[in-house]
């Protein structure tokens, strides 16, 4: 017969209610910190390598995002699979061809229509160069600032740009060939999101959330885009800046970047106002573009914008440059839905990254706790109103009651009617042997 062996003692340092902290046999926090960080920079290092490749892909993904619901609201009404997903196919591709076609045209008439104030541009250059030299600025720095100033070099960026432009064919086929897979695939993500939800439901309503916040975004970012590309185009046409309405097309692009798309929209017709019209037609147009421009785009577009996504001002103007230098242009354009789009994969999914969701939020609680705040406040203005009511009631009462005494014997009733004074009350008879009520 063996004897058992006695569990192994543990050390004084793992035993409870010793006062001592129990081991963690985990990697140090800083450790942990350090390989995170690390892991941040080789993924940022990769994503900006194949940023030519993430960019359209995003842009594609956010394009049938905004007219999923197209789809959704025709599958509602009855129509069939395959005349929904044609529909948004024709939707999703319209979109694309006509913003691509409107932004080459601008840029082409642009370069052909800049060389044409070439010497507007020379007198201009040399008026400054002089107005230097009298300030006592020396002939090397004029002939350097001089050079600079060229337009011709001007008219030789934008041709080059149009080239690559032109270049992106490749990039566009792809482009298109994605949107048509996305678009096909639409119609299943539902099922899909089902799917997860059995299993991850924070997953599902991380994903809901972002797909839901991308929407409210381009709704708000379009209609004051669109607004202000209106009276851009109204202004500059009355002011007789050359080209209004690539310039309006170039308000509307630019209401996509947040916080400073207002300086990037207002360089271009402020430098041809000058060039045409001299420095008071450049400050005309700057001052009805900051009248018009930067209080709807800088003042209050990002209060919408931050209702409607849920980030702070702080956030968006951040990310805005972080996804410029990682992705170019188009992340400059998109950066408030690849924002959203990491924070539903790193913060909304996980409930120990509450805290950094207090940090990137645009308002200090979270929408539950401000609704409850409100609904609470709410409340308790309505039960103070209601308290004063009732007190100016009993006060009116009080004064009606003291102007009409009643009769001795009669006292007022509910209604104002008369009621009268019970008097004493018989006894009641004792009841028979008969009845059932009765106990002994």
């Amino acid at each position: 017969m063996t004897t058992p062996v006695p569990p192994p003692t543990p050390a004084p340092d793992d035993l409870p209610g010793n006062g001592a902290r129990p081991r963690d046999r985990g990697l140090p926090r800083a450790l942990v910190v350090l390989l995170g960080a690390a892991a941040v920079v080789v993924v940022v290092a990769g994503i900006k390598a194949i940023a030519w490749l993430i960019a359209p892909a995003f842009m594609a993904l956010i394009i049938v995002i905004a007219v999923a619901p197209v789809q959704s609201r025709l599958k509602r009404k009855g129509w069939p699979a395959w005349a929904t997903t044609l529909v948004l196919v024709v939707l999703v591709y319209a979109v694309l061809i006509v913003l691509a076609l409107g932004i080459i045209a601008s840029i082409a008439r642009l370069a052909t229509e800049i060389p044409k104030y070439a010497s507007q541009a020379d007198g201009l250059v040399s008026s400054l160069t002089s107005a230097l030299k009298k300030a006592g600025v020396g002939p090397d720095q004029l002939k350097q600032a001089a050079s600079s100033l060229d337009i011709g070099k001007l008219a030789g960026l934008l041709g080059s740009l149009l080239d690559s432009v032109a270049g992106l064919a490749t990039n566009l086929v792809f482009l298109l060939a994605l949107l048509l897979f996305l678009t096909v695939e639409a119609g299943g993500v539902g099922h899909r999101l089902a799917s997860i939800a059995t299993d991850r439901p924070q997953i599902t309503g991380a994903l809901g959330h972002f797909a839901w916040g991308t929407r409210q975004y381009l709704l708000v970012t379009t209609v004051f885009g669109f607004v202000v590309a209106v009276l851009d185009t109204i202004a500059l046409a009355l002011l007789k800046v050359p080209l209004p309405v690539t310039w309006g097309l170039l308000a509307f692009v630019t209401n996509y970047v947040p916080n400073i798309g207002f300086v990037i929209g207002v360089i271009p017709p402020a430098l041809l106002g000058l060039l045409v019209g001299g420095p008071q037609l450049a400050i005309v147009v700057v001052v009805v573009y900051c009248a018009l421009n930067f209080v709807i785009q800088s003042l209050i577009q990002p209060r919408f914008i931050g209702d409607a996504v849920g980030l702070s001002i702080t956030v968006t103007f951040v990310a805005l440059f972080f996804w410029a230098w990682l992705l170019g242009a188009l992340g400059a354009i998109l950066a408030i839905p690849l924002t959203l789009l990491v924070k539903a994969l790193l913060v909304d999914i996980d409930p120990q990254a509450r805290w950094a969701d207090a940090w990137l939020r645009s308002t200090p609680k979270e929408a539950e706790e401000a609704a409850a705040d409100e609904a609470a406040k709410a409340a308790h203005k309505a039960a103070h109103k209601a308290e004063r009511k009732a007190a100016r009631k009993e006060g009116r009462d009080a004064r009606k009651a003291h102007r009409h005494p009643q009769p001795a014997g009669v006292a007022s009733g509910t209604d104002g009617d008369a009621a009268a004074v019970p008097g004493p009350v018989d006894p009641p008879e004792p009841p028979t042997r008969g009845d059932s009520k009765v106990t002994p």
